[in-house]
């Protein structure tokens, strides 16, 4: 399948020869079955179908779970997925998609969602979707049958017009909640943080604003816009302007060189992204602009090029690894026809050193 990288994660178990059935020199081992493990514990066949499928609680007693849990364990059972996925009618996949892994943000999504995936014997198949780079002619059409679902962020575009035309449950990330074409949503508190980082600066004393606005045709950056018109309006003296950025440092660099030419110049810059605001950071210094005793740099994400910079960057922390856990634990709840945690995730100001109050003019 084209742009697909099969990074499957599945639990690793290391299985010892079975301590009732030595095995003999030079003969191969027979791999244990649920019978071993009933007569090792002492129970029924069905009794251990119950405890290893997760349905005992309330049949099988908590002690007799144990029991048959550590015997599967000391003779290295392991159930056959394929027979049992047979029986469910699940693959248990689930395929991932983003933009792309260089930005951290969402290779720490990833991390959170293959790690929760794997606490439930489910592989994750990731797929790339960079910017202006379209899927292969229906890229999915070959791997539908063995997927269960689909988690994407809105920033993979161009392949989440050919998922929306499948049959497939649609997890989405960083999305309008008002999207009916997803069984369900996982999202962060957008609005309350770029709140948070108005406030901040309206603290400090700035009053003449730029927002560096990434120039993507996304629901995520609309928000963020909103947030930040409607949290200046209600400040007295307050004023913004907004100027389109690439979400590349280069890019970024550009566009603020030419915002920053045209006046009145404002005392902080509000940047939709980490990228663009160290973009903004060295169209400052290029422009002899000192950071923060001539303009305040903010951020947004956390990435570690927040960090990277100097000075660091005021930005919000968003909880990426959580959102990746919250859209598998989504996929499996609308699996199990239940309905999923829908609670925006709260984020969080990170005060460093690209912000402080305005030099007097």
């Amino acid at each position: 399948m084209t742009g697909v990288q099969r990074s499957i994660h599945r639990p690793h178990h290391h299985r010892s020869a079975s301590p009732t059935r030595p095995a003999q020199q030079g003969a191969a081992v027979p791999r244990p079955t649920s019978k071993d493990v009933a007569r090792a514990a002492g129970v029924s066949q069905a009794a251990v179908s119950l405890v290893l499928g997760e349905k005992w609680q309330g049949r099988v007693a908590p002690t007799t779970a144990d029991r048959v849990r550590d015997a599967a364990r000391q003779l290295g059972y392991r159930p056959n997925l394929a027979a049992r996925n047979l029986r469910l009618g699940r693959t248990r996949t689930a395929l991932f998609v983003v933009p792309a892994l260089t930005n951290d943000f969402f290779a720490r999504v990833y991390t959170g969602a293959a790690r929760t995936a794997a606490e439930h014997d489910f592989g994750v198949v990731l797929y790339l979707s960079p910017e202006g780079i379209g899927p292969a002619k229906d890229p999915f059409a070959s791997a539908r049958a063995a997927l269960d679902g689909v988690i994407a962020s809105s920033m993979a575009a161009d392949a989440l017009t050919t998922i929306r035309g499948t049959d497939l449950p649609l997890v989405m990330l960083d999305s309008d909640p008002a999207d009916p074409t997803a069984a369900a949503h996982v999202n962060v508190d957008l609005a309350d943080g770029m709140r948070q980082v108005t406030e901040h600066l309206l603290t400090l004393g700035h009053r003449d604003f730029l927002h560096l606005a990434a120039d993507v045709d996304s629901w995520t950056f609309q928000v963020r816009a909103r947030a930040i018109a409607d949290a200046l309006r209600e400040a007295p003296g307050a004023t913004l302007r907004t100027a389109p950025a690439p979400l590349s440092v280069p890019g970024a660099l550009e566009a603020t060189l030419h915002a920053l030419g045209t006046a009145p110049r404002p005392t902080a810059l509000i940047c939709d992204d980490d990228i663009i605001a160290a973009g903004a950071c060295k169209a400052a210094r290029r422009l002899g602009l000192r950071i923060p005793e001539d303009i305040s740099v903010t951020g947004f994400d956390d990435l570690t090029l927040a960090t990277a910079v100097d000075p660091e960057l005021t930005t919000l922390h968003l909880p990426a690894e959580q959102v990746g856990e919250r859209g598998m634990h989504a996929l499996l709840a609308v699996l199990d026809n239940q309905a999923p945690d829908s609670a925006a995730l709260p984020v969080e100001l990170v005060v460093r050193g690209s912000t402080a109050p305005p030099r007097t003019r």
